[in-house]
C-alpha cells in the first residue's frame, strides 16, 4: 500500500501539504486539495482515520444537530455540509434533536458530551437557554445555520429584509390588503418567523398601511398554510388580496387552498414565498431565493477556521438573498380593489 510521501511526490507537494489535503486541517488551495487527492485516488491511498487522529489530536469528525432532517431546508444544509465534508476527506455524525421529545434530552445530555467530533454545526436549533449553556461547555467550536445571541458564529440570510423585501413588491403591484401566513403556533414559535413578521410590518408600516396588517397564525408547512389560508379566503367580505408566506412551503399550501375555493392566483389573490423550493418553480411561485447549500458549504469553512484558529471572534455572515418574480404576483385589478372594499363598506 502506498504513503503519504508517495502521494506527495506524486502531487509535487510536501508530506506535510498533503497530510492537511488529505486530512482537512489547515489551509490548502483547492487547486492543491484535488492533486493530492487525485494523486491518493490513482495509488489508492487511504489515510488511517487513528494514525491522523494521533498525529493531529483531531478526531477527523463534524457533528451536525438539527432539529428536522427530512423537512427542505434542513435537508439543502446538511447535503451542502456533507458535499463540503467530503471533499476534505472528514466524516460526519448527525443528530437528529426533534424539539419536544426524549431523544432531544438525550443528545444534549449524553451524546454530544461524549465529544466524538472535533466542531459541531448546528442548523436551525433553536435552544433553550440551558442548550445553549451544554453547547458551549463541551468545549468544541460550534458555528449555527440560522441563530441568534453571540455565542457562536452564524449563518445565515436577513430574515428581516427578506419579508420586507416580498411585502414591499406586492406593495409596488397595487396591493393594500396585504396578510402574512405563518408562525405563532406556539408560545416559543421560531426566531426565523419572528423575524420575518417583523419585517412584514415594518414594510407595512413604512408604506402606509399598518391598519391593513393582518398575522394569519399557521404551521410553517404546507398543510398548515392550506389549513391557515382555508379559513382566511373563506371569509370573503376580510379576504386579502395578497399573502407573504414565512416560507415557500406555507405558501404552496395557500396556492393549493386558493385552488380549491375557487380563487384564482394571481388574478384573485398574489401570494410571495421565501426560499425558492425545489416546488416553487413546479407552482410558479414568486419568492425570495436563498440557498441552504451554500450555507452548509460556508458553515464547514467557518468551523474549520475555528479548529486552525480558536481565537478567532464569533461573527454573523448574512447570505445573500434574490427576488424571483414568477406568476404566483400580479398587480391588483382596481375591480377587485373595488369590490373589497364596497363588501366591508356595506358589511356584507
Amino acid at each position: 500500500m502506498s504513503g503519504i510521501a508517495e502521494v506527495a511526490r506524486l502531487a509535487g507537494v510536501s508530506k506535510s501539504t498533503a497530510s492537511r489535503a488529505l486530512g482537512g486541517t489547515g489551509y490548502v488551495s483547492d487547486d492543491t486539495r484535488r492533486r493530492v487527492m487525485a494523486a491518493a485516488s490513482s495509488l489508492g491511498y487511504v489515510p488511517s482515520t487513528s494514525a491522523v487522529s494521533l498525529a493531529t489530536g483531531r478526531t477527523q469528525n463534524i457533528g451536525v444537530v438539527m432539529p428536522y432532517v427530512n423537512r427542505w431546508f434542513f435537508a439543502e444544509v446538511l447535503e451542502g455540509i456533507q458535499q463540503s465534508l467530503l471533499q476534505r476527506g472528514l466524516d460526519l455524525t448527525l443528530y437528529d434533536a426533534k424539539p419536544g421529545t426524549d431523544g432531544r434530552n438525550r443528545i444534549f445530555e449524553d451524546f454530544l458530551a461524549r465529544k466524538r467530533f472535533d466542531g459541531l454545526i448546528a442548523v436551525g436549533l433553536e435552544p433553550d437557554h440551558d442548550e445553549i449553556d451544554r453547547l458551549l461547555s463541551i468545549g468544541r467550536p460550534v458555528v449555527s445555520v440560522v441563530g441568534s445571541g453571540e455565542e457562536t458564529t452564524v449563518v445565515e440570510i436577513d430574515d428581516d429584509y427578506v419579508a420586507r423585501r416580498a411585502t414591499e413588491h406586492l406593495v409596488a403591484l397595487g396591493h393594500r390588503d396585504i396578510a402574512f401566513v405563518g408562525g405563532g403556533v406556539t408560545t416559543h414559535w421560531a426566531q426565523v418567523d419572528r423575524r420575518r413578521l417583523s419585517g412584514y410590518f415594518g414594510a407595512m408600516e413604512d408604506a402606509g398601511l399598518s391598519n391593513h396588517a393582518v398575522h394569519i397564525v399557521s404551521e410553517v408547512t404546507m398543510p398548515g398554510g392550506y389549513a391557515a389560508a382555508v379559513d382566511a379566503l373563506g371569509d370573503v367580505r376580510n379576504r386579502p388580496t395578497a399573502i407573504v408566506a414565512t416560507c415557500d412551503e406555507v405558501a404552496i399550501g395557500t396556492i393549493i387552498a386558493a385552488r380549491r375555493l375557487g380563487v384564482q392566483v394571481p388574478s384573485d389573490l398574489s401570494v410571495i414565498g421565501i426560499d425558492d423550493h425545489e416546488f416553487a418553480d413546479m407552482f410558479s411561485l414568486t419568492t425570495l431565493r436563498q440557498s441552504p447549500r451554500e450555507q452548509g458549504r460556508v458553515a464547514v469553512q467557518l468551523l474549520l477556521e475555528h479548529l486552525d484558529d480558536p481565537s478567532r471572534p464569533m461573527r454573523v455572515v448574512r447570505m445573500p438573498s434574490q427576488l424571483i418574480v414568477r406568476n404566483s404576483t400580479a398587480a391588483l385589478d382596481p375591480r377587485r380593489s373595488a369590490v373589497v372594499i364596497d363588501s366591508r363598506v356595506r358589511g356584507e
